[in-house]
């Protein structure tokens, strides 16, 4: 076939080129240049032009042609306005979710032509056609797996994406590195959000929505207008439902247990479980059903992750118009509104693998 790689500097996606090139497919390589690498690189170190350089070394090694794609436009648009939005409004946003289903596997389908058959990345993910659907699995890799941030690609989208090293967990993966000897063998793991690279997260934010001082509150489940003051913040932004760290507060562990956007109030506990912090039940809105599960995903078992990571929590939901509701059977901390709920169908119901059904936005 004739594929497109998105490749980004990372081991994971270098050994899925090499992967391809193995395989005898047609591979053209392309590197997405965003719009945050130039305008806020004095905010933190931003590793482009090193990436770059490994993706030259890796496509030459390969024999593979490498097109450079600038998407500044389309992050800002689509990705990087949202995640302020959101942060403003006081919720928890999902910018990864939204990365892969309005830019890699979105507007970058409309820069390329109709003879790339595939657009592949170096997610750890899998895809397999069934009686004519595209159904998303989980990789066999809990830690490493990533159909959380790809929950929301439509059928036409997860129809054209390719995962390489879905099947594989990371160890294997770091093996091939070093079989194919590549020059970012030894590279470690990106983390953070898609378009910082090595940007403090904070930092960015105050760029963008800068300093509100506000009061840390203790919380009082049992007032409506919380306990004491307990100390002072520089804006309910920084701060996300379920944070423990960067609280700057004595006498803890506190954490962030509720916010007040419109007072500009944060609420803490004192402990490590208060009961009051935990919930069973939430709606989610805006909800992507991938493979069309929606009519009889009640007569289902089903597990939910409400954040990226090897957790999910068995559940029941009920589909009411544009909402669905979700019941918990165990207690969850860190139910956080505008974060992601994320459904599963477990591999005892699906066959040899859990499959991601889809998600939305918790309300």
């Amino acid at each position: 076939m004739k594929i497109a790689m998105l490749i980004s500097g990372g081991v994971d996606s270098s050994v899925a080129l090499r992967l391809l090139k193995d395989a005898g497919h047609d591979v053209t390589a392309f590197y997405l240049k965003i719009w945050l690498e130039d305008e806020l690189q004095y905010l933190g170190d931003c590793p482009w032009e090193e990436d770059l350089s490994y993706v030259e070394q890796i496509c030459k090694e390969a024999n593979v042609p490498l097109e450079v794609v600038s998407m500044q436009k389309e992050y800002w648009d689509r990705v990087v306005s949202y995640t302020i939005a959101e942060c403003k409004a006081g919720r928890t946003p999902n910018p990864d979710i939204f990365c892969n289903q309005q830019v890699k596997f979105g507007s970058f389908y409309d820069k390329i032509d109709d003879s790339f058959e595939k657009v592949a990345t170096g997610h750890y993910a899998q895809v397999e056609e069934l009686d004519g659907q595209f159904i998303l699995k989980k990789a066999p890799d809990p830690i490493k797996d990533q159909t959380y941030f790809l929950s929301y690609l439509s059928q036409e989208q997860l129809s054209r994406a390719m995962f390489p090293i879905g099947h594989l967990k990371k160890e294997a993966v770091r093996e091939l590195a070093e079989k194919y000897n590549l020059p970012n063998k030894s590279r470690k793991d990106s983390q953070g959000i898609c378009f910082l690279g090595k940007i403090p997260y904070r930092e960015f934010i105050k760029e963008h929505l800068g300093e509100m001082p506000g009061d840390f509150v203790e919380w009082d489940p049992e007032s409506s207008s919380g306990g004491e003051k307990i100390g002072g913040h520089q804006g309910h932004w920084f701060y996300t439902i379920g944070q423990r760290f960067g609280l700057g507060l004595s006498g803890g562990p506190w954490f962030v247990v509720e916010k007040d956007a419109e007072k500009n109030i944060i609420y803490l506990a004192n402990g490590y479980d208060p009961e009051s912090v935990y919930g069973t039940e939430f709606e989610v809105r805006e909800m992507n059903w991938i493979s069309g599960f929606r009519s009889q995903i009640s007569d289902f078992e089903l597990k939910v992750k409400i954040r990226h990571g090897a957790k999910s929590h068995p559940c029941t939901v009920e589909v009411d118009g544009d909402l669905v509701k979700v019941k918990l059977t165990e207690k969850v901390h860190g139910i956080a509104a505008g974060q992601f709920a994320v459904f599963y169908l477990p591999s005892r119901q699906a066959g040899d693998g859990d499959v991601c059904l889809g998600g939305g936005i918790i309300t």
